[in-house]
């Protein structure tokens, strides 16, 4: 059992709320009015939330949740076209916006706390890039996914990154290239997000697998994490070498012996986390 955590104020127009309890922190999408598009201070405030939590041992995973009938629409368009006379077209704020978002994503990937998404309604382009780069997702059964800017003349080659490491290539391809809607159910088959529940469960789904990472030793969780994306990018020999020394670095831990003996000793293991 681990002790509630205060809640995180937040300012009354921020873009994101921020609420820790028994080690699970909720971070929400909250500007609904712009369907929480990916603005550059939606961003900022998610990767600044994130860079704090990192460092937060009382918390023990995230859930990414979203205010309003939209998850995420992606990039705000409007602010991306507003910069369309600038001298250079534009090309040094769109490098400068998309280096941003790429910032977000890979804090995400790069989080020590597992992060779970919880998807109601519509999640395009970068907000469909925000689910895939998740570790876990949960959607509501009317939750709907898009990477539709071949549609706009703009091919989602920022979104592709995340989703070719979350969904099989061929699938993939056809996200991008047809820019279609996939409804949640074929979300769930192609591996886009692990569970479909009732429409609007989505958070009450993503907080429960929260609640059953935060009862287990913070110890293999990080390093298990990090080791998952760190072997994925590896040839096979490499992987299996890099996983045996960090599973043996997690066979030193003291929680690593603790668990074993508890199973040996039918009891629940007490978790110290180191």
């Amino acid at each position: 059992m681990h002790a509630p955590h205060t809640a995180v104020p937040t300012a009354d127009d921020a873009f994101t709320r921020l609420d820790n309890r028994d080690g699970v922190a909720c971070l929400t999408l909250a500007r609904p009015s712009s369907r929480n598009s990916l603005s550059e201070r939606m961003m900022a405030e998610l990767t600044t939330a994130l860079d704090q939590l990192a460092d937060d041992k009382d918390v023990r995973a995230i859930v990414l949740a979203a205010d309003g009938p939209a998850f995420s629409a992606g990039h705000d368009l409007k602010e991306i076209q507003s910069h369309r006379n600038d001298s250079d077209r534009g090309r040094a704020y769109f490098e400068d916006v998309l280096r941003r978002c790429a910032t977000l994503m890979t804090r995400i990937v790069r989080q020590p706390q597992p992060v779970i998404a919880a998807v109601e309604g519509m999640a395009t382009a970068a907000g469909c890039q925000l689910v895939a780069s998740c570790d876990l997702a949960v959607a509501g059964a009317d939750a709907r996914f898009c990477t539709p800017g071949v549609n706009i003349g703009l091919f989602c080659h920022t979104p592709m990154v995340a989703l070719t490491r979350s969904v099989g290539r061929k699938h993939a391809m056809e996200m991008l290239l047809l820019g279609d809607w996939v409804k949640a159910e074929e979300a769930h088959r192609m591996g886009l997000v692990n569970r479909v529940v009732p429409s609007g469960e989505a958070l009450a789904g993503a907080m429960d697998f929260a609640r059953q990472i935060a009862a287990k030793s913070r110890v293999p969780v990080k390093l298990g994490k990090a080791a998952f994306y760190t072997q994925a990018e590896m040839g096979l020999d490499d992987a299996y070498a890099y996983a045996s020394q960090v599973m043996a670095e997690n066979m030193l831990a003291r929680d690593a012996d603790e668990g074993i003996s508890a199973m040996i000793g039918k009891r629940q293991p007490y978790w110290e986390d180191r």
